[in-house]
């Protein structure tokens, strides 16, 4: 069986589909439009309106009507995934060329104090609170007590790059100091507990597989990270000097495009997060002389912020069950 012919849609499945994300993308804009009349950031009511359609209201008011929508065919639940995805990532690949990129010695100490004060502090406290509380019904059946310790850390300092770059975007902050600092010091964070999950996640095996998986995962993201910074603009200046540059002078959008998801799929493939991906292609792009993508930029910026970013957003309240997955005592006690 071919691959195309594995993965066709009926006419009855393509109209309940793109129904699914008209209603995603009506909800996500009118609620995002509610609450950015109320001085609130859209992202809020973006996640509200997947709230809405998902089993937190319509769910619960109407589960077939929920199911009609979203359960269409089996395949329906991974091409929304997939577009929210898009989503992500072009919300980070336009976070990175917004913001701004020079650090002068006040900003680093700035944000090293933020670091210490909004992650490690946090995350110390995260860790013992297992030891004081009874987290063993959370633990799951082969619970570790050190993985359990620190998967409670990482959840208490945990941070969101996408909302904090989406709200700096809808308040039209995205290029201040203040924006500047907060995102770097939320993606060294992310960093620092994607290290820290790998830990969580190696406890279980053997000492020296746990070793070699914290030492891999250590080196691959800050290899790609320096790669990034410091290559990726060189490549893209010598590609503007070379005969390619038709390229980027006649299509920009194509370009900046096939490199953010190629840095997208480069990170994939090491195992880093793909939002670290999407956000240096951005940074790259960023460091470039404004008129040669200042219209590419505003195209992606456009499309993205009209249909793809909140469609992620609007799918990151679809799949709250406040309902049944909300424990309110948790909240208030723990």
């Amino acid at each position: 069986m071919s691959l195309v012919s594995t993965f066709t849609l009926s006419s009855l499945e393509l109209t309940r589909f793109f129904f699914a994300m008209v209603l995603l993308l009506f909800t996500a804009h009118s609620f995002g439009f509610l609450f950015y009349e109320a001085k609130l950031p859209r992202v809020i009511g973006e996640i509200f309106g997947g709230l809405v359609l998902g089993p937190t209201f319509l769910g619960y008011v109407a589960p077939d009507a929920e199911n009609w929508v979203f359960g269409a065919f089996v395949s329906e639940g991974a091409l929304i995934s997939l577009i929210s995805y898009f989503g992500l990532v072009l919300l980070m690949f336009i976070s990175g060329f917004e913001i701004q990129r020079s650090f002068s010695r006040e900003d680093r100490k700035i944000a090293t104090s933020f670091l210490v004060g909004a992650t490690v502090v946090p995350f110390v406290i995260g860790m013992l609170v297992p030891y004081v509380y009874n987290f063993a019904p959370y633990s799951g059946l082969n619970g570790n007590s050190l993985s359990l310790a620190i998967i409670v850390g990482i959840g208490v300092s945990v941070t969101s790059i996408p909302v904090i770059s989406k709200i700096f975007i809808d308040l039209k902050i995205m290029n201040t100091r203040f924006a500047k600092i907060v995102l770097a010091v939320a993606t060294v964070e992310d960093v620092i507990q994607f290290g820290a999950l790998a830990i969580a996640t190696g406890v279980g095996a053997s000492a020296s597989a746990s070793l070699s998986l914290i030492g891999y995962t250590a080196f691959v993201t800050v290899a790609f990270f320096g790669a990034a910074l410091l290559g990726l603009p060189r490549l893209i200046r010598y590609t503007i000097r070379s005969r390619f540059d038709v390229l980027i002078k006649h299509h920009p959008s194509r370009y900046a495009l096939f490199l953010c998801f190629s840095m997208v799929a480069l990170a994939s493939l090491l195992n880093v997060n793909i939002v670290f991906g999407a956000f240096l292609a951005g940074i790259a792009i960023g460091m470039m002389p404004e008129e040669i993508f200042a219209i590419a930029k505003s195209q992606v910026k456009s499309i993205s912020l009209a249909v793809f970013t909140p469609v992620y957003f609007a799918v990151v309240g679809l799949k709250l069950d406040l309902i049944h997955s909300f424990d309110i005592l948790f909240l208030l006690l723990r």
